[in-house]
């Protein structure tokens, strides 16, 4: 296969430059174009086919989710979200999710390094060029259709110190949208590691809040394992679990990109293996790369039960297929039964 072609759509020419170089770098990518704003990218997306485009929110002229709906109708292609770290940027970038983004990245700035926000577009490139994304939109509109024609009731009737602990990266949001809301409000504590910045965390928390019958939530420090709770990593730094006693909870904090992320689930699941052992599951859904991979291995060797997203329902079959690859998953399923599959080994 030749290079992935990348158009950069931002009305900013200090990020379209950026953009262009850090990207120049990788032998796989190729930036084939630049445009200031949704017209100009128009006419270059129909002369150059583009394999992936990056597409800032905020642009004169047209603004990014107009832009989106219209590529979306009449010429669908994986398009990675790029927006300022801000709460209203955080919602605007869900919106895009939902019309057919297929993930979402910040621009460089106090948060995010050029050098990290570069690793990290990379990989999301690679990931994108991946998709279908007329198969991925309409996965996307069964789901909320199913979600919205009925709940499965499942049940649970014992969660002591019980927990389950979720990994996921590209493809994640919608997976995890199917999952949670399928979990019972007596189910055990659950946390999750969803790769995305800070502010879009929180946006998709209270989203999946108002699906769910459990509390869904953005972690903050020293939040409680709790059944009938999940607690959604916040982006741009790691989440681990402690324990005190017989209580479970989280520590959020600061550190070092692992593999190439901040939060990772290997970050979570090393710290589950520590304190959970035994009584905890492990999950690992749809996404690009390695994460988790290994801090499944070490909750599988202190007795946690791990359970992997199948290659057929994923959006982006990297990650599970990592885990598989190390021997450490006990059972591979397709996305609308892993909710079920946990309330089993529950």
């Amino acid at each position: 296969m030749g290079k992935i072609r990348v158009l950069v759509v931002d009305d900013s020419a200090v990020v379209r430059k950026v953009f262009s170089e850090e990207l120049g770098r990788e032998g796989d990518i190729e930036v084939v174009g630049t445009a200031p704003d949704p017209y100009v990218a128009r006419d270059k997306i129909v002369k150059l086919k583009p394999d992936v485009v990056t597409l800032d929110i905020e642009m004169p002229r047209m603004d990014g989710i107009t832009f989106l709906k219209k590529l979306m109708r009449y010429f669908p292609l994986p398009v990675i979200i790029v927006s300022s770290l801000t709460e209203a940027g955080g919602g605007l970038a869900m919106e895009a999710m939902d019309i057919g983004a297929v993930d979402v990245i910040c621009k460089p700035g106090a948060s995010y390094s050029v050098g990290d926000m570069s690793v990290q577009l990379a990989d999301k490139i690679r990931a994108a060029a991946r998709i279908d994304v007329k198969a991925m939109r309409e996965r996307r509109t069964k789901s909320v259709t199913s979600l919205r024609a009925a709940v499965p009731k499942l049940s649970i009737s014992k969660t002591t110190n019980q927990l389950i602990a979720i990994g996921s990266s590209t493809g994640g949001t919608e997976a995890l949208t199917v999952v949670l809301p399928q979990m019972p409000p007596a189910c055990p504590g659950i946390m999750v590691v969803q790769h995305m910045p800070a502010h879009f965390t929180k946006k998709f928390a209270e989203r999946l809040d108002g699906l769910c019958q459990i509390r869904v939530k953005e972690a903050e420090d020293g939040d409680s394992v709790l059944p009938g709770t999940c607690l959604i990593a916040p982006g741009n730094y790691h989440m681990v679990m402690r324990r005190s006693g017989a209580r479970y909870y989280v520590n959020i904090k600061d550190g070092p990109l692992v593999c190439h992320q901040r939060p990772a689930a290997d970050v979570l699941f090393n710290s589950v293996a520590a304190y959970g052992g035994s009584n905890a599951i492990g999950v690992i859904l749809t996404g690009m790369g390695k994460d988790g991979a290994q801090g499944l291995l070490k909750m599988k060797e202190a007795g946690a039960r791990v359970i992997a997203q199948d290659e057929k329902s994923c959006v982006v079959y990297g990650m599970p297929a990592e885990a598989v690859k190390l021997g450490c998953v006990d059972k591979e399923v397709p996305l609308n039964e892993v909710a079920t599959t946990i309330l089993n080994l529950l």
